[in-house]
């Protein structure tokens, strides 16, 4: 099958955009493999060349057992496949979801490789995950013998809710501080419904809760409750809090109304989808129906955004990068997957201001049209202004995606101790993710800076390693 088959297969034969209804809905899209059973499971399993060197598990930051998990599933062996995926892998369900396969196991599959079309290890790993919930293979957390120790974690999200899941196993107290109303962090609130539906979140979060993690949620460190009470009360510490403070874009206007954070508007969407009240999306400011819409950025964010935005009803949709296709950041696969919805890409572009009416009310973008120059110190080619080629792009939504930075935790938390590197990240060790601070450990994002949700898991499991060794030292329990 060809590549551009293939990736037809895995997202669905999506309507084309002309052919939608003016009232857009999730499922007028088919969204997320809804057909995808068993058949075409152990199809796309059967397909494994089971290669020598099995380029897809040393391609997963997991090296989850690919191989064989595709081969049970091709000869029926369903369940042992679920067991041999979740061993490996916290959320093999929302990694079969959400992962840039393109970019990992599947983009290194030697089939694909061979130009045969990958194997969609992605959708196989949801099929069976989401098999094992509806036969009831997925067990409870039920620890052989309860610890005394317990571990504090701050955050909710993937890192935090993986560590949480293996040290509650292991019958060790967990207490998870959120400042959020709902656990599951930017898997909650940031990656739209389309891509990872919510009750597949909900119901992980709630097996953790039935099984013993307590969730301490609208809670604030360093104002409802301070990092050293939380260190006190625990005898070990786990930072998983993410990044979430968006880069900021310098330039006239700025500020107007109508120009807007790409996760304040990924988050009003995913709120509306719980049915919550969201001000700001009811009075239309964050609501893109109708409007001529421009998505700033070139990554996964940007890429949720505008795929929103088309789910929204947005008049139009357009994405300014700086760059050109070969060198953005996104999956391949999300772009694809935007153009078929009827988004216009705009390459090697960049905003130089925002127009107003007399109002105050965002009504175009000013543009500047770039060039790519000699590479910088990433490697990358660096983009050029080309001068006098300025234009402006009508629109009453701009919705800068521009990346995430690492919030100034120490000034925050009052812990000037707590090292951190010269991009605001914590400090902590490769393998262990211990941070400087005796008893404290950091993972995902806030160490790594803006990743995938896959390594952030992968931290977690690491870590929760680390802090069980940590509490069942020798000279710890003879202290006790």
């Amino acid at each position: 099958m060809a590549k551009q088959q293939m990736l037809r297969f895995v997202d669905l034969e999506r309507e084309m955009p002309e052919k939608r209804p003016p009232d857009l809905r999730s499922e007028d899209f088919g969204e997320i493999y809804a057909e995808y059973g068993e058949e075409k499971a152990a199809d796309q399993a059967g397909r494994c060349s089971q290669c020598g060197v099995p380029y897809c598990q040393t391609h997963c930051p997991l090296h989850n057992n690919i191989p064989d998990w595709l081969m049970m599933t091709a000869t029926g062996r369903l369940q042992e496949a679920y067991e041999l995926s979740q061993a490996t892998n916290t959320f093999p369900e929302i990694c079969g979801r959400i992962c840039p396969q393109d970019r990992l196991c599947e983009g290194n599959c030697v089939i694909e490789q061979a130009g045969h079309g990958t194997v969609t290890i992605g959708s196989v790993e949801k099929y069976i995950t989401d098999t094992a919930w509806e036969k009831g293979w997925v067990k409870p957390i039920a620890p052989m013998s309860e610890r005394g120790e317990s571990v504090g974690i701050i955050g909710a999200g993937p890192g935090g809710l993986a560590a949480a899941d293996m040290l509650r196993r292991a019958g060790i107290q967990v207490t998870v501080y959120d400042r959020y109303d709902r656990a599951g962090g930017l898997m909650t609130y940031g990656i739209p419904g389309f891509k990872l539906e919510k009750p597949v979140v909900m119901r992980r979060i709630d097996q953790l809760e039935q099984g013993g993690v307590e969730f301490v949620l609208n809670c604030l460190v360093g104002e409802d409750i301070t990092f050293d009470a939380i260190r006190g009360k625990h005898d070990a510490v786990l930072i998983a809090t993410g990044v979430y403070k968006a880069r900021d874009l310098t330039a006239p206007n700025a500020n107007a109304q109508g120009v807007v954070k790409a996760l304040d508007f990924l988050t009003a969407s995913n709120r509306k989808s719980f049915g919550d009240d969201v001000p700001e999306f009811d009075n239309g400011d964050l609501d893109a129906r109708g409007k001529r819409v421009v998505v700033i950025g070139g990554g996964d964010t940007a890429m949720d955004c505008v795929r929103t935005a088309v789910r929204q009803g947005a008049k139009s949709v357009r994405c300014l990068y700086r760059r050109d296709r070969d060198n953005m950041p996104g999956s391949r696969r999300e772009t694809q997957n935007a153009e078929e919805e009827g988004v216009e890409f705009v390459w090697l572009t960049a905003p130089s201001g925002f127009v107003t009416d007399d109002a105050g009310n965002l009504t175009g973008v000013r543009v500047q049209k770039m060039r790519l120059g000699q590479p910088d110190a990433t490697g990358r080619r660096a983009p050029e202004v080309i001068e006098g080629a300025d234009y402006t792009e009508e629109s009453e939504l701009a919705i800068m995606a521009l990346g995430f930075e690492a919030e100034d935790l120490p000034g925050l938390w009052g812990v000037p101790e707590l090292s951190v590197t010269r991009w605001g990240t914590i400090k902590a060790k490769f393998n262990t993710h211990e941070t400087d601070l005796p008893g404290v450990w950091a993972v995902g994002d806030i160490v790594r800076g803006a990743s995938l949700v896959v390594w952030a898991i992968r931290d977690g499991r690491e870590a929760a390693e680390s802090i069980m060794t940590y509490l069942s030292a020798p000279a710890r329990v003879a202290a006790e």
